[in-house]
């Protein structure tokens, strides 16, 4: 033991990171000390910053362009107006900020007596010892066991970084003062996506500078080839594009000026990065405890263990799925492995699924169709429209569309692929398909469907394969 290590404060568990990572701590460690360590707000990066507020304003752009778009349904409505500072409140005064300030405030208080909680950043001194600290003081503390649940950060392309010219992240976007005229959004996922949807309902011109030829480039090549045609019905998307240079308008009207490759010059009121995550494991001297990384990632095995005995980790710093709901159940792993560590539970990595918020929302589970042939899979496929159905005849949908991929020796779902509304509700269904291992030929037929609901659509793309 070091003499650092000797002079730390002990403790039965350390947690850094209060995002997935703050569920952990249960009736079954109420006999253990246990330290938190979180230097920002409570509820890491989906209640603050992400999977939650984001939805809350993607919900009221969803109501903004239904009523701009109603006349298809014999309707004539308008959007009179839109108030930012409103919605901004709704989201965060009244709803978000008094979460993240409650789930601090009962892990410092009495009903939580076996818990000390840090708010200065955590770094690594040796393997079990960790330099962090309470209101500016310094202070060192050690841990049997420690499980790190730092999360991600927005990528910053290098030309944007070192411009010095104002730009935006999911992080602060979404509490900007006013809502501004013009957008310019670096990047072609879901975090653009669902943004460039946002911010065009409300009113504002957007446009997507995009370096791949593709939107969602890790969708299915249907899914992402719909999505574009889509986009660029609403937004500048301009493809094959990369930024080369950023600088501040110096103009009353303030902005920024956005160079790109072609040689054009692009003005905008605010520029927004949308170029994927970057975990946090680099900021946390992990040399100094030995602990291996996998690339930018923290490298754990099946269990969620790091190559320190002791040490885990779980969320976006180490898992290959950066998303909410992983991060959740890996928790829920580590949880079970801390406290039963004859009884080891793997990390639930089977059939994930995930959803992007845009819209028309997109929803996948399992494989794409090029990733099924590619792995020497006898499939079928089936891509039935939104359209076909009475429930897409009632909301005039002409442009959503269930795929689904199968194996004709098994029966066996192995891929879903949704573009259309609610599709991230609709995929559910099939998530459980795949899990249970159910032959899609019974699912179509050993069920009710309700007619004419719109799970309709799921029924037709499951009896349209052809095994």
């Amino acid at each position: 033991m070091s003499e650092q290590s000797a002079s730390a404060k002990h403790y039965d568990l350390i947690i850094i990171g209060t995002g997935s990572g703050n569920s952990i701590p249960g009736p079954e460690f109420d006999d253990k000390s246990i330290a938190i360590v979180e230097k920002g707000a409570f509820g890491g990066t989906c209640l603050n910053v992400g999977c939650i507020p984001t939805k809350m304003y993607v919900y009221a752009a969803d109501i903004a362009k239904e009523i701009q778009d109603s006349a298809r349904l014999g309707l004539d409505t308008t959007l009179n107006g839109v108030d930012w500072p409103s919605i901004v409140s709704r989201v965060f005064d009244k709803r978000i900020d008094p979460i993240a300030q409650g789930g601090e405030a009962y892990r410092r208080g009495p009903k939580t007596p076996n818990i000390d909680v840090y708010d200065m950043h955590a770094s690594f001194v040796d393997a079990k010892t960790i330099s962090t600290g309470i209101a500016g003081q310094e202070q060192l503390i050690s841990g049997t066991d420690i499980v790190i649940a730092t999360g991600s950060r927005p990528y910053i392309p290098e030309a944007i970084a070192e411009s010095g010219a104002r730009f935006y992240t999911n992080e602060d976007i979404m509490r900007l003062s006013e809502q501004p005229q013009s957008i310019v959004i670096v990047g072609g996922g879901f975090i653009a996506l669902e943004f460039a949807h946002v911010f065009e309902a409300l009113g504002t011109k957007v446009t997507i500078l995009n370096r791949s030829d593709v939107l969602l480039r890790e969708a299915d090549a249907d899914i992402s080839a719909q999505i574009l045609k889509l986009s660029q019905e609403r937004f500048d998307v301009r493809l094959r594009t990369s930024v080369t240079a950023v600088r501040n308008k110096t103009d009353d009207n303030g902005g920024v000026t956005v160079s790109i490759n072609t040689g054009e010059d692009i003005d905008a009121d605010i520029l927004l990065v949308a170029t994927g995550r970057t975990p946090n494991g680099d900021q946390m001297n992990l040399d100094a405890a030995g602990i291996d990384m996998d690339g930018r990632q923290i490298k754990v095995d099946d269990f969620g263990r790091t190559c320190v005995d002791g040490v885990w980790a779980l969320g976006d710093v180490s898992s290959p799925f950066k998303l909410k709901h992983v991060a959740n159940a890996e928790m829920r792993a580590i949880k079970h492995n801390l406290a039963h560590p004859d009884d080891l539970q793997k990390m639930p990595h089977d059939f994930v699924p995930s959803a992007v918020f845009t819209n028309p929302q997109i929803a996948q589970v399992g494989m794409t169709e090029k990733e099924a042939r590619e792995a020497g899979l006898d499939i079928t496929v089936k891509i039935q429209n939104y359209s076909d159905v009475a429930y897409g005849w009632a909301m005039e949908d002409t442009s959503g569309f269930v795929k689904l991929i199968a194996d004709k020796g098994t029966g066996k779902l192995v891929g879903a692929h949704i573009i259309g509304a609610q599709a991230s509700t609709l995929i559910q269904q099939l998530i459980t398909v795949m899990a249970f291992g159910i032959d899609a030929r019974e699912a179509a037929t050993k069920q009710y469907w309700i007619h004419p609901a719109l799970p309709e659509v799921i029924e037709n793309a499951l009896l349209g394969l052809e095994f």
